[in-house]
């Protein structure tokens, strides 16, 4: 039996749902919007290499080390991206939230800490985590300052550690977050969620 089995999550007007062929075409669409393929510090595939990109989270799924979501808008069906559980290690209950990214008409709003609480909410009350990490380029400065307002503590820089697109290596900056810093995190979450936006 999987650690992660397959399920969908909701709130806030998205749904989390196990990603599948038939999320092709607008996962190609979230990625259009925006041309994301071409930020150098992320993986958002090119139009042409969505499918083998789905077909290559489904057999990581299929092995047990990653279980990739599409995030859809509930009110009509869009997709506005996708995240996921990688680095799956049922032995010590560690999962690390990754492979995510969003249209660029969906970032900046409430879709990615909205995907977060669902995410770390499930591993830490449903899996019964340990801990749940984060990895992300030296570069990414954006992805940094969302995983680090999440309450996510920074474990330290793992140097020449990926091949970037461009044929470059990165460092990759790691995160985590333990299960007795979820409660004090998931109030600040909802917390941020619920506030007015002016």
């Amino acid at each position: 039996m999987a650690f992660v089995d397959p399920i969908t999550l909701s709130a806030n007007q998205l749904v989390l749902e196990p990603l599948a062929m038939s999320h092709e075409d607008g996962l190609r669409a979230a990625a259009a919007d925006g041309e994301l393929w071409n930020i150098r510090v992320t993986s958002v595939p090119k139009p042409e290499e969505t499918r083998k990109y789905i077909e290559d989270a489904l057999a990581m799924r299929e092995a047990g080390n990653r279980f990739a979501f599409a995030v859809i808008e509930a009110s009509t069906g869009k997709v506005l991206g996708t995240t996921s559980y990688h680095d799956i290690l049922p032995s010590v209950k560690r999962v690390e939230i990754g492979y995510t990214w969003y249209s660029k008409s969906s970032q900046r709003s409430h879709v990615n800490s909205t995907c977060k609480l669902l995410m770390m909410q499930h591993a830490f009350e449903t899996l019964g985590c340990n801990v749940v990490g984060w990895r992300t380029d030296n570069f990414n400065f954006a992805s940094q300052a969302a995983i680090e307002r999440l309450g996510a503590k920074k474990d330290g820089i793992i140097r020449g550690h990926f091949m970037r697109r461009d044929g470059t290596i990165r460092d990759t900056v790691m995160y985590s977050m333990r299960s007795g810093e979820w409660p004090e995190a998931k109030a600040q979450l909802l917390y941020s969620l619920n506030k007015p936006r002016p």
